[in-house]
């Protein structure tokens, strides 16, 4: 048996989507598992839809998912030559034919039809026709074979057949000579030696058609494989009025590309009752007939989670150099503040998205020019005053280095002072952040520097003072 061989063929009319994404993530997974070849094809046929700016954004939509390619990518629009010669080869073998039938002519056999009960298909008219217009505009169609059933074994849904008579005649090159997508695709995936074909279940209706192309051409049918679509939160079809749909969105958002690649392939596929997998594991475990027949629906609260725990977990090194865009997007330069390494190990342990981490770090960076007259409202000035003092002058006197050091100290002056923990973390936490809503107070220090701890404290006692 010859080496799989799978292709992802998005058309470049728009950015690389979820569905899309978890198409091109599951023809990954196979061949990395059997040692097969992936293969990327831009199916860009469309011209007037196609643009550069499409196919850029699916590559880097590729290239941030780590779903690197063995082949291509290659552009359907070099191949019209090639489609043409096929073409003609079917019209040679008389298995194609020339229609000259009106854009008016086809529409009244089509409300013909919708009056009598009938499903509207083209009627063969010109399939024997002789008397052919001089000059006059036409289209290629393709003579599907009439009488027996078109019959597949798809690998997610099973046996599906289709009576042929319901399969008219394809148009397989248009008025202007360019080919039309189904014609396209088979040509391509024959040639390109394709054995697997996945991709998403709206394509089931094209597939016996193109099987009928497959075989008209002397080509080997491939395996087929249509996966459930995915649904938003209310099971209409995922669109932007659910949220974001494009894979560089979720990048933008703070998403890790770990986190989107672990949370697609459960959306469908399942192992057990296992939730979080590596690449490797996936690729281990990953198994094409275990793609369920139903819809998935996307959960944007499973997804945070999943980021959660990869950021959690996560190499505080990585993660720094990933959050940069995010704080530079909101003005914040980290060369003469806080290393970013230590502040994202303050952070890390309770972010969900990267985006949230960036708003969380800016009062490493920025230091407050406010406070939460709230939380400050519930201590008297004067127990503020002292122990903005007290902390200070413990500061300044203590060697303490570690996080772990300098909760011990604050220990040791609440029970010197005889003051709650409350009483004097609530205070210092918004002296150095502004709020309530941050790190432990030794980690903050430790991040910030021990030195502009105490700035900002005596800065704190200042503003309470005036």
């Amino acid at each position: 048996m010859s080496a799989i061989r799978v292709r992802f063929a998005p058309s470049p009319t728009g950015f690389l989507h979820v569905g899309g994404a978890r198409t091109a993530l599951f023809n990954w997974l196979l061949a990395r598992k059997q040692g097969g070849t992936f293969i990327l094809r831009i199916e860009d046929t469309d011209v007037e839809r196609s643009t550069k700016e499409s196919v850029d954004a699916i590559l880097q939509g590729m290239e941030w998912l780590g779903l690197d390619w063995d082949e291509g990518p290659f552009f359907q629009s070099d191949c019209f030559e090639l489609y043409k010669e096929h073409v003609q080869k079917l019209v040679d073998a008389g298995k194609a034919y020339k229609c000259y039938c009106s854009a008016e002519e086809l529409e009244k056999k089509r409300e013909q039809a919708m009056q009598e009960g009938r499903k509207p298909k083209y009627d063969g008219t010109c399939r024997e026709r002789r008397d052919h217009p001089a000059d006059a505009p036409y289209v290629i169609r393709f003579r599907a074979p009439q009488g027996d059933e078109v019959v597949f074994d798809d690998l997610i849904k099973g046996r599906i057949a289709f009576p042929a008579e319901e399969l008219d005649d394809l148009i397989i090159q248009r008025t202007d000579g360019t080919p039309t997508y189904n014609f396209c695709v088979v040509i391509d995936d024959a040639v390109m030696r394709i054995t697997t074909v996945i991709r998403g279940d709206d394509h089931v209706n094209n597939t016996p058609r193109q099987i009928q192309l497959y075989e008209a051409l002397g080509f080997p049918v491939p395996q087929f494989a249509h996966v459930p679509m995915i649904l938003g939160s209310d099971k209409a079809r995922l669109s932007k009025r659910h949220g974001a749909t494009s894979v560089i969105a979720y990048r933008d958002m703070g998403y890790l590309p770990e986190a989107l690649l672990n949370y697609l392939v459960r959306l469908g596929w399942s192992h057990g009752d296992d939730e979080i997998f590596s690449l490797q594991e996936m690729i281990d475990k990953f198994d094409i007939r275990h793609v369920g027949r139903s819809a998935g629906v996307f959960n944007t609260e499973k997804l945070n989670w999943l980021n959660a725990h990869y950021i959690k977990a996560g190499d505080p090194q990585r993660l720094a150099g990933l959050l940069q865009p995010h704080l530079a997007s909101r003005g914040v330069s980290t060369q003469d503040g806080p290393d970013l390494v230590a502040v994202v190990k303050t952070l890390q342990e309770r972010a969900q998205t990267l985006e949230e981490m960036a708003e969380r770090a800016l009062f490493y960076y920025q230091p407050p020019q406010g406070y939460d007259e709230a939380a400050l409202a519930k201590f008297a000035k004067e127990h503020l005053q002292a122990v903005y003092a007290a902390v200070a002058e413990k500061l300044i006197e203590s060697p303490a280095i570690t996080a772990a050091e300098f909760d011990a100290l604050f220990k040791e002056l609440c029970t010197e002072r005889g003051w709650k923990m409350p009483q004097v973390g609530q205070p210092v936490r918004i002296a150095l952040s502004g709020g309530t809503q941050a790190p432990g107070i030794g980690e903050i220090i430790v991040a910030l520097g021990k030195q502009e701890a105490i700035r900002r404290i005596q800065k704190a006692s200042e503003t309470v003072a005036a």
